[in-house]
């Protein structure tokens, strides 16, 4: 006996590896500085430990509805509109345990087999996966580090195919930090339009911006699903909440889903959730401002040593670095950074084949942290040299 079938086109998390293996480093005793992973150093705002200690003493620990607490998403909808000026009906939004659950709805519902999905190369490890998994194709648009690691219409516009079901798009980015600029945000759209296609986004890095301003995508179309949640801006990733903002033709379908796979969120932390978006501002602003700080000297640090830049990342919390002139095999780089200077990174080829020769460095560490990591990483390049 063996796994099913579909497993064989899921590829490993490799950023998920790396970290497994500075766990198993740590419980030896070496000490490892984590510029791999995509977590928030932060403890949750104080007004989420608050509600989520009420909700469990008030006994809300039952189910809720299959899209969600109406009270989160009459907040979602409320900060949609006072952050983007655009109206949702709380009616479309999803509510689900975290964004991944709710980026599997979304393809579940969406794609048919052998239905093109196109994405960008370098791009989130997981979404080439969640797309296969359904036996969709994951049509990669390579994107360049001149450019910002943003697309081009023309690059776009050659990829499209009579199987094409939607744009996807991804800003601030992971793995590149970078953010899409209103102009180039609409004429993907206006490219998606001349083509009937939906456009997908992934907003989860909304509200962690530097420089100039993020922008949702309905800000441009209601023809488009977004995807969010409370891990990055509110540092809230092990309370596992998501959701998706669908059109009114997918709710149905995508609400069965939800009934049969997940049933609902956890009632306490949708409550929480809610209290966040309202109340957790000055959090929010504090790790924004700790956030762009450490980028800054990140940045300075890495061009330093050597590593390429070209266009200054402005958002998420990620310096993708082109390390090319040290080797085109990011994957070994990453471990024998690991092994020889006990700091964890995120190799490029990771985020598709198009990253390759590049590291991702992951600023989510407090700043003392990252000024002892990157002096390794600087001794360890001195004894490459």
């Amino acid at each position: 006996m063996k796994p099913a079938d579909r497993c064989e086109n899921i590829t490993p998390f490799i950023v998920m590896e790396i970290l497994e293996k500075i766990h198993k480093m740590e419980s030896a005793g070496i000490d490892v500085i984590h510029m791999e992973i995509g977590e928030p150093d932060f403890n949750v705002p104080e007004c989420v430990n608050q509600v989520s200690i009420e909700a469990f003493s008030e006994n809300q620990t039952h189910y809720t509805h299959s899209l969600g607490d109406i009270r989160l998403r009459e907040a979602i909808a409320e900060y949609h509109k006072t952050t983007y000026d655009t109206i949702i009906d709380p009616g479309q939004i999803l509510v689900t345990s975290g964004t991944s659950p709710a980026m599997l709805l979304l393809f579940s519902a969406f794609v048919n087999p052998g239905d093109e999905i196109i994405i960008s190369d370098p791009h989130y490890a997981c979404y080439a996966n969640f797309i296969n998994y359904v036996q969709g194709i994951p049509v990669k648009v390579p994107v360049s580090e001149e450019e910002g690691f943003v697309y081009t219409p023309e690059a776009i516009q050659k990829k499209i195919t009579p199987k094409t079901r939607a744009i996807f798009i991804n800003s601030p980015s992971n793995p590149t930090g970078n953010v899409i600029p209103k102009k180039r945000m609409q004429q993907i759209v206006d490219i998606a339009k001349a083509n009937n296609l939906y456009v997908i986004s992934d907003e989860i890095y909304h509200g962690l911006v530097y420089e100039g301003k993020e922008h949702s995508i309905y800000e441009f179309t209601d023809k488009a699903f977004v995807l969010n949640g409370f891990s990055k801006l509110f540092a809230m990733t092990g309370l596992r909440l998501g959701y998706l903002i669908a059109p009114p033709e997918f709710v149905r379908a995508l609400q069965i889903l939800q009934q049969n796979f997940f049933i609902c969120a956890n009632s306490v932390i949708q409550l929480a959730g809610a209290a966040a978006l309202k109340d957790a501002g000055k959090d929010t602003d504090m790790m924004r401002e700790t956030y762009n700080n450490r980028r800054i000297y990140v940045i300075d640090r890495l061009r330093q040593m050597g590593f390429g830049i070209t266009v200054e990342p402005t958002g998420a919390f990620y310096v993708f670095a082109n390390a090319k002139h040290i080797s085109n095999d990011s994957y070994a780089l990453a471990f024998d950074i690991l092994e020889k200077a006990h700091v964890g990174v995120a190799p490029g080829i990771d985020f598709g084949a198009n990253g390759e020769g590049y590291l991702r460095f992951s600023y989510a560490n407090s700043m003392e942290n990252l000024k002892i990591g990157l002096d390794r990483m600087e001794r360890y390049l001195k004894g490459l040299s």
